[in-house]
């Protein structure tokens, strides 16, 4: 597994990927247009969307209480009033100010409770990372513009996607299998598939039955089922890739 960036890294990164969300959004000819990678929503439903998660997890940090999510008091209107980008911005702004002024170790409640993933704002703040590095993708693919996801995003995001993602899902409901990732520019993971769950990086024992190679913007892609597997390299039993990115939940 790789090692996570530094919490001022992730928070920068939270920063940059969603102002590169904001950038496509200014520049689509129509709001109304359909997002690829969510072909339920309008760009304004994703905007919508990406702000009210970060005001969820700005009262959610805010809260320092990993005991269950905020109250309904706490969250306030998240939906959007006025300019759409300057209400976005805003909402970025909001998340920030919640991560920095907590700190990386102070307790906060996650939805991924079930994963080995710590409920700490560091935490959040890595899942913040992936959740504005993909909509940033799918912003761009709406104005068909659609960029790698940055090389600090895409690494961590695969060990993130593993770690709490599937972590988080229970038990495995096919044969168990243990799947190796590998990316081109080198990091490589291994995932345990069984009635126990998901597991990340597993102790060496047995050969991977399922190994898929791509960059890892591409790695990420495919498992938040933005690109289909026939977009990256899958060696051994495809089934298992195709039932692996099937049961993955990702918005």
């Amino acid at each position: 597994m790789t090692s996570t960036p530094p919490f001022p890294e992730l928070l920068a990164l939270i920063e940059g990927r969603s102002a590169a969300f904001r950038e496509a959004v200014a520049t689509a000819p129509d709001l109304a247009v359909t997002v690829p990678g969510c072909p339920d929503w309008s760009v304004t439903d994703l905007v919508a969307h990406l702000g009210g998660v970060h005001r969820f997890w700005a009262a959610a940090v805010a809260a320092g209480d990993e005991s269950g999510p905020p109250s309904a008091d706490r969250l306030g209107d998240r939906s959007p009033h006025g300019d759409l980008l300057e209400w976005s911005a805003a909402s970025t702004g909001l998340l920030l100010a919640a991560l920095r002024d907590a700190g990386p170790d102070a307790p906060c409640w996650t939805w991924w409770g079930d994963s080995d993933a710590p409920l700490t704002v560091g935490a959040v703040a890595r899942h913040q990372v992936q959740e504005a590095g993909v909509h940033a993708y799918d912003a761009q693919e709406s104005i068909g513009r659609a960029e790698p996801l940055p090389a600090a995003v895409a690494v961590d995001g695969v060990s993130e996607f593993l770690q709490v993602g599937l972590g988080s899902l229970g038990a495995w409901p096919h044969r168990p299998a243990r799947v190796a990732f590998q990316a081109i520019e080198g990091p490589s993971w291994t995932l345990d598939l069984s009635p126990s769950g998901a597991k990340a990086d597993p102790p060496a024992s047995g050969e991977p039955v399922t190994r898929i190679q791509a960059t890892a913007s591409d790695l990420v892609l495919a498992l938040y089922r933005r690109i289909p597997l026939t977009d990256v390299r899958v060696d051994g039993d495809r089934a298992v890739a195709e039932q692996l990115t099937e049961w993955s939940v990702a918005d």
